[in-house]
Formats: structure tokens, C-alpha cells, sequence
């Protein structure tokens, strides 16, 4: 598609929206037609009226409906009208009550097209144009429906896409229907047929048909009773069945024709069989990607790739699809060389951190004298080795965010160079990762030479993947990681062994109580089970638990059930939140947030080393959280 096409929308004045969409609603009003229909033949039948008296009714009915919904679409179009400017795109609306909207176009952050099997039929796209904020409101302006040549020109013409990828480059991403083996292993295949039969028994319930569901359901539960040596495995094959078949469908249809592909300045996401859907995302949005892998997912061998970037979540209030996700379930070491790719791409953010601090802070930081500034001639170092606690902010919750414009970190390196590598403080456990005050070449020395330590910063980086720890060419070996001390181990397992504790507690309650004798038996059938599965998901929680720094990124690991590993710019890092409860203040570990205007908002090291996580915040983003922080010297 050339360019021209785009830049014929500038300064030809306010325009329409596609026509054809009279006929797309009319369609789509079949929908609303067949509910009307049986709620009519519900209540006709009832009154013993002729055959030919409820067909013309119902007739009726229909075209009304229809008429209804094409004449609501006739006033919606007639006052909605659109433009582009060179400035901005402006959007005016409302049949009762007028709006007029407008984003600049260089708030523009993605260009989403949606298009259902309707719409495609009748060649039209729904566009939404998104400014990357958070708020509910005034984030997206939606362009409803354009016909399809119109919405690609508007896309790239909005995106600034003067410019197609080299014919030599590939997709970063296509569609193997191999992955599809991996659709199954979701909750979706134990719970799906529930789900369908309940949506089925509501249907059957709007079409008069409720004593049929009803009559059917209670013959179900009779041949349970009264054969459940060969009903329950029966219908238990028959939920499976259901649920991996519904699975499959749903994986073919959301992630058919998937595609994501690089161009300039921008990742393009393609997928979907029927309803089709397109995402275009700035590069310079991206501040890290994370890699899911719940459970099923994670023993089958796969995982999912999101992105973190500022204003993407869910779609819509309506939609449940998750926006951020860029890839469909597939095998993990494509998962961790894809997410690479993603990671590492450019952005246009500052590609070093600043590296010098006015000796004046403001007057809203604390009271305690900032150290030192550095010599103007001293080389760039860490500091010294000794151990940090907070100061005035006190411990329970502390944050840091980000100063005035004008502020720079102290102590810090650019962000091209190799971090000095630090090590454990005693044998066997990860202890506090202060500095030892020598250069960053005799730091790495003494990682290469292991030192002993339990965890401990990698300082070998490469250079064509993510900046942390343990990097090769399939992606993180999320095993070099920084381990969380035994205290998170143990409060884990202090607290399944506290929810067993409780639940047979209830349990002996309810054996007392109640009258039955099979009953007291049953009861502590949920102590028995919760014992078991506490105690995994104790012990997996811990060894999930990890973290690193490289050179551009933080890396955090977390969760049993669906473990997470996130890996996280730096430089998008805005603040810092230490909590520290009051178990977690006797067991010598806090919680490290880093706040960032991407993804959800904060990520969480969790149950981290009280000198660990806090040098971990001050290394991550130097000069920010060191104000609030003063060190205690032996």
C-alpha cells in the first residue's frame, strides 16, 4: 500500500464513516431478532393462538427489531464525522448528547484494528487509536467502523510509517499449529464443559424448553446414583473431552494467522481466524517483556511472552482478552529466545543513567546529610560495603520516586558498562550483596572464581540477549538467579502449616456438630489435602523466587501455580516502595517494589534480604533511592 493513500485524509475537512456499516448492523441484529422470536413464541404458544397469527407476530417483531437497530445506526452515523490534521486527530460524536475529541498526533502510542466475521464480510475494520495513558477515559479514540483500505491507510499514516521492513527480514514470530498441542493444558479443559452446559441450559430456558433441561437433568443425576461406579469416570472422560475440544477451538480462533514482525520503530501483532485483530505498538513504549508459565503450561514445556509497556492492559471494560500478550502458548525455549529479541530492541529512552547529583537536595527529603558527593577525578565505583537500612521514612513503608527534573544519580555507571560483580557475605546462603569497593574487572574476577557463595550477580553479559544474569542465545537460564534467603522459605512453609493447623481445627468443630456419621469423616478429607499441596506450594513458591541486575535490566522471578519472570528497563523505573511487615521485620526480609508507568503499574521483589533488596534498588536506578538510605558502618 503506498503512502499516498494515507496522506490523502490531511486537509480534505471532515469526513464519514463507512456506509456499508447500515448493513453489517443489519446482520448483526439477527442476534437480538432470534431472542425476541422465542420470547414471543414462549408466550403465544402459551395462549393457544393460530399457527399463522404467531408467525405473522413474530414476523413483526423481527422487522422492528431490524428497522429499530439500522435506524439507530442511521443517526449515529449521520452525526459522527471524523478528520486528520497535521496536528491531530479529531473525532466528533453523539446523537443527544455531542462530544468532540481530539489526540495529538504525537500522543498517538498504538493504532489497534478489530474486525469480526461481520464486519469482514462487508470489508470493514474497527480502529482504535490509543495514547498509552492509564486512565479510564479519554485514552482511546475509536473509529467505528472504516472501511478496511481506509483503516490501514489511516494506521500507517498515524504510525509515521514512511518506511517498510528490509525484504530480508523475517517475522519474529509466526504460527506453527504444533503450538496447538499446547492449548489443552489450561484450566479451560477441566472447567469448559461446565461452563457449556450452563450457557446451554440458558438458552434452552429463553426458548420455553426449561422442564425439558430440567427432566434431563434430573435422569443424569438418578443414573449417577445409581451406577457411580460407571457414570462418574464416564462423565468425568466427558468433561475432558469437552473441555480440550472447546480449548483447541478457542486456540485456533484467537491465534490463527498469528504473525508478529518488526517494523520500523514498531512491533505489528496479526492474529485471529474469524475475528481478526491487528495491534501496532512503538518500540519506545516497550520497558521489558514478562514470560508466564502457569503450571499445566509449565510442565508440558511452554510459556507465554507479554509485554510491558505503558497504557496496554485489558482492551476494553467488555473484553477480556489480555492486550499485552504477544505470543500464544509455545515452547519455552522459543518463549526465552523471542522474549530476548523483544527485549533488547531499541528504545528511545535516555541510554545511559546520569552520572552526577547536585550537593543541594530539596527540602521535602529528609533531614539526613546526603553523603559525599565523589571526587570530580575518582573513578566510577560502588559504594562501600556496609550494611544499609532506612532512614526517617522508617521501615514499615518507605518510597522513593522520582525528583525534579534537573536531579542526577550519584555513584552511577552508564548503562553500557559491566556492572562490578559482588558476592554472597557467608557460605551457603545468599546473605547481603554489599560492595568491595575494588574495580569492576576485579569484581568479575572474583564471580568467575565463584567465591563460594550460595547467590550471587553474574557479571558476564552478553551482548546479543537480555543484560542479566546466566544469559545464552535460547534465552534467561532463569538458574543463575539470586535465591531468596531460607527465612522466605520458612515463612512459607510457617504459613501452610498455620492454614492446616486452622482447618483441622474447623474440621474437629464440624465433626462434633454434626450428626452424621459419614459426614465427621468428610470433613477431614480438606485438612488431609491441604496438608500436601501447602506444603508444594510452599516449597515451590520459594525456589521460584529470584532476582538479578544487568546492565539494562531487572530481573524478577516469582510464583508457584503461575511462575512469572519479569524482566524489567531500568531506565523506566520511576520509584521505589520498601514494605516490610511485622513478620517480615523479624525474619529480616522486606518487599521491594519498583513503580513504573508500564504493565501493572509496580513488580515486586518479594521477601528479599533486608541488605540484599535495598542495595538491589539503589544499584538498579543510582542516585534514586540513596537520599532515603544511610549507611551503618561496623
Amino acid at each position: 500500500m503506498n503512502d499516498d493513500a494515507g496522506t490523502s485524509f490531511l486537509g480534505e475537512g471532515w469526513r464519514r464513516l463507512a456506509g456499508r456499516s447500515l448493513w453489517a448492523s443489519a446482520v448483526k441484529s439477527l442476534a437480538v431478532v432470534a431472542g425476541v422470536v422465542a420470547a414471543l413464541l414462549r408466550f403465544l404458544i402459551g395462549r393457544d393462538w393460530p399457527i399463522g397469527a404467531v408467525v405473522a407476530v413474530c414476523a413483526a417483531a423481527a422487522m422492528l427489531v431490524v428497522a429499530a437497530v439500522v435506524a439507530y445506526d442511521v443517526a449515529r452515523l449521520r452525526t459522527t464525522r471524523w478528520r486528520l490534521t497535521p496536528e491531530r486527530l479529531e473525532l466528533r460524536s453523539g446523537i443527544t448528547v455531542r462530544q468532540h475529541r481530539s489526540i495529538p498526533l504525537d500522543r498517538v502510542r498504538s493504532v489497534n484494528l478489530r474486525a469480526d466475521p461481520v464486519a469482514r464480510g462487508f470489508g470493514l475494520t474497527v480502529v482504535k487509536v490509543g495514547t498509552g495513558e492509564h486512565t479510564a477515559e479519554g485514552t482511546e479514540l475509536v473509529l467505528d467502523p472504516l472501511s478496511r483500505h481506509e483503516a490501514e491507510s489511516l494506521r500507517r499514516i498515524l504510525l509515521r510509517q514512511d518506511e517498510r521492513p528490509a525484504s530480508g527480514d523475517g517475522p519474529l514470530a509466526e504460527l506453527r499449529w504444533s503450538w496447538i498441542r499446547y492449548a489443552p493444558l489450561s484450566l479451560w479443559s477441566f472447567t469448559g464443559a461446565a461452563l457449556v452446559l450452563g450457557a446451554l441450559y440458558k438458552a434452552l430456558d429463553s426458548f420455553g424448553a426449561k422442564r425439558f433441561a430440567t427432566e434431563a437433568a434430573d435422569g443424569l443425576w438418578d443414573w449417577v446414583t445409581a451406577r457411580p461406579l460407571v457414570a462418574v469416570p464416564l462423565i468425568l472422560a466427558a468433561n475432558l473431552a469437552v473441555g480440550v475440544l472447546g480449548a483447541v477451538l478457542l486456540f485456533a480462533e484467537s491465534w490463527g494467522r498469528y504473525r508478529l514482525e518488526r517494523e520500523p520503530g514498531r512491533l505489528r501483532l496479526h492474529r485471529g481466524l474469524l475475528t481478526t485483530r491487528s495491534l501496532t505498538l512503538e518500540e519506545r513504549r516497550l520497558r521489558g517483556v514478562e514470560i508466564s508459565e502457569p503450571l499445566l503450561l509449565r510442565l508440558g514445556g511452554g510459556a507465554r511472552v507479554r509485554t510491558i509497556a505503558t497504557g496496554l492492559g485489558k482492551a476494553d471494560e467488555h473484553e477480556t482478552e489480555d492486550a499485552a500478550a504477544l505470543t500464544p502458548p509455545l515452547p519455552r525455549a522459543l518463549a526465552w529466545s523471542l522474549a530476548t529479541k523483544i527485549a533488547t530492541l531499541p528504545t528511545t529512552l535516555p541510554t545511559t543513567l546520569p552520572t552526577t547529583l547536585p550537593t543541594t537536595l530539596p527540602t521535602t527529603l529528609p533531614t539526613a546529610p546526603p553523603p559525599a558527593a565523589p571526587r570530580a577525578d575518582a573513578p566510577l565505583a560502588t559504594p562501600p560495603r556496609t550494611p544499609l537500612r532506612a532512614d526517617a521514612f522508617g521501615r514499615t513503608g518507605m518510597s522513593a520516586a522520582t525528583g525534579p527534573a534537573g536531579r542526577a544519580p550519584r555513584h552511577a555507571a552508564p548503562a553500557d558498562a559491566p556492572w562490578p560483580a559482588t558476592r554472597a557475605s557467608g557460605p551457603g546462603t545468599p546473605g547481603r550483596h554489599g560492595t568491595t569497593g575494588r574495580d569492576a574487572n576485579a569484581g568479575a574476577a572474583a564471580e568467575r572464581r565463584g567465591a563460594g557463595a550460595g547467590g550471587m550477580w553474574t557479571a558476564g553479559l552478553e551482548t546479543a540477549g537480555l543484560e542479566t544474569a546466566g544469559l545464552d542465545t535460547a534465552g534467561l537460564d532463569t538458574g543463575a538467579l539470586v535465591p531468596h534467603p531460607a527465612a522466605a522459605r520458612r515463612r512459607r512453609i510457617v504459613r501452610a502449616l498455620v492454614t492446616v493447623a486452622v482447618l483441622a481445627a474447623a474440621a474437629g468443630l464440624a465433626s462434633w456438630l454434626l450428626p452424621w456419621q459419614w459426614s465427621r469423616a468428610a470433613v477431614w478429607a480438606m485438612p488431609a489435602l491441604a496438608l500436601p499441596f501447602g506444603m508444594w506450594l510452599a516449597v515451590e513458591s520459594a525456589r521460584s523466587l529470584g532476582h538479578a541486575l544487568g546492565r539494562r535490566h531487572l530481573v524478577v522471578r516469582r510464583g508457584a501455580v503461575v511462575r512469572s519472570t519479569i524482566a524489567l528497563d531500568r531506565r523506566g523505573v520511576s520509584g521505589w516502595t520498601i514494605t516490610e511487615s511485622y513478620f517480615q521485620r523479624r525474619a529480616g526480609l522486606l518487599t521491594v517494589s519498583a513503580a513504573t508507568a508500564a504493565g501493572k503499574g509496580h513488580y515486586d521483589v518479594v521477601d528479599v534480604d533486608r541488605g540484599d533488596g535495598l542495595e538491589l534498588a539503589a544499584r538498579a536506578v543510582p542516585g534514586l533511592l540513596e537520599p532515603f538510605l544511610v549507611r551503618e558502618r561496623k
